[in-house]
């Protein structure tokens, strides 16, 4: 099942489809579910993931809403949408950031898979301030 064929097939979406944001979504659902399993993961590392943890649980909620608002094209919201992206865009960074500093390779994927996500919203951002 394809996420992007989902918003492309929506019937105010039409030949108004936004490559760009439909492939934030994307990375944004897959973001969601890595930060929220390397949060799960660092629980269970030795020390203290207090901080690793937190950003990971924020980044996943934070995703989660960015793939939710973004995928409703009904009397669509551009400026709840840019906001969420660039919401999304600073707890990618943050997360990206601390995951980079632990040493396994659930953060290490976890800071990867933030790093494209990140990217990818600013993408979108871009286009959607050009399309404007």
């Amino acid at each position: 099942m394809s996420i992007k064929k989902m918003i492309q097939e929506h019937p105010n979406v039409g030949a108004d489809f936004n490559e760009t944001l439909a492939e934030a979504v994307r990375h944004a659902m897959y973001c969601a579910a890595i930060c929220n399993s390397c949060a799960d993961a660092c629980s269970a590392e030795d020390g203290d993931m207090s901080a690793c943890i937190r950003l990971c649980t924020d980044c996943s909620d934070i995703c989660t809403a960015t793939y939710r608002v973004a995928t409703r094209r009904t009397a669509g919201n551009v400026a709840v949408i840019q906001a969420q992206l660039r919401a999304c865009i600073t707890a990618c960074e943050q997360c990206a950031g601390e995951c980079a500093k632990h040493d396994n390779d659930h953060c290490r994927r976890c800071a990867q898979m933030c790093r494209e996500c990140a990217d990818d919203c600013l993408k979108a951002l871009n286009n959607m301030a050009q399309a404007a």
